[in-house]
């Protein structure tokens, strides 16, 4: 009698301690996205300062050719911005290659402007007192995309190609801790610290709101994040050699990103932990 009456009462706190903590959850998840919502607007969120920077450094001129970035084609024709980061990374023939929009900002810079990139490749990401030209201008074109639908062109065999090397190194596991991106975005209902973690293994709701957030404003680090920087982390935090910047394994994994987001709506910069 008194071993069923104990074992009623660990089952009573055994349950009363998941609910407690689903409630703690819960709790925690609606927090943050109410600070998200304070800190939301053009004027208090931070990452519309480089957006800011982003236009001022698309429309300098440098390089040994002394013009801006305004003739640059990214996709949708010289200069063009309204739409075109909704359909990258894409095919561009001038460079026979798919290219996410760091790449083909690179591109740009060392062929249609003369500039030496050493020096903006270092500043890649930013960090105190150092800004990123890279970061700051995908945060300027990428907002040119606000409330447009995520669009990734497929048409190409070289970006029907891309998407299939991308959904290979998604499921790849490897690293001294045996990781691949599957390992923490592969099933539903995961977290990390109060953080929960989109299921970006499945077309649909949680890979378009995920890719239709970045670039983003990461609280946790004072500033402005890419894609390429969520992803380099990632690899990081796996313990796997870090990828190049601008590498095509990078504009690979962005591919199967994007087509598992497809139809998303774009918002960003948007804020984050």
């Amino acid at each position: 009698m008194r071993r069923a009456a104990i074992g009623s009462v660990l089952t009573v706190m055994l349950l009363c301690t998941i609910s407690f903590g689903a409630v703690a959850e819960d709790k925690s998840e609606k927090e943050i996205e109410r600070y998200r919502a304070m800190i939301s607007d053009p004027m208090s969120n931070p990452g519309f300062l480089a957006v800011d920077r982003g236009e001022v450094l698309w429309s300098e001129k440098r390089g040994s050719k002394n013009v801006s970035l305004e003739g640059c084609d990214l996709g949708l024709g010289a200069g063009k911005l309204e739409g075109a980061f909704a359909k990258l990374p894409r095919f561009f023939k001038d460079a026979d290659k798919v290219m996410d929009l760091e790449q083909r900002l690179l591109w740009c810079m060392q062929n249609l402007q003369g500039l030496d990139t050493k020096d903006v490749i270092a500043r890649r990401f930013s960090g105190p007192g150092r800004a990123s030209d890279l970061e700051d201008l995908v945060a300027y074109i990428a907002n040119k995309s606000n409330g447009m639908k995520i669009d990734v062109q497929l048409s190409h065999p070289k970006e029907m190609e891309m998407a299939a090397v991308g959904e290979e190194l998604f499921f790849r596991r490897g690293g001294v801790m045996d990781f691949s991106c599957a390992t923490c975005h592969g099933d539903e209902g995961k977290r990390i610290r109060l953080q929960g973690l989109p299921n970006l293994s499945k077309a649909g709701k949680q890979s378009q709101e995920t890719m239709g957030s970045w670039p983003t404003y990461r609280v946790s680090q004072g500033a402005l994040r890419t894609m390429q920087h969520r992803l380099w982390d990632c690899y990081r935090q796996q313990r796997w050699p870090v990828p190049e910047y601008a590498s095509d394994s990078i504009t690979a994994l962005t591919v199967f990103l994007n087509k598992q987001a497809l139809g998303g709506e774009i918002n960003v910069p948007s804020i984050k932990r």
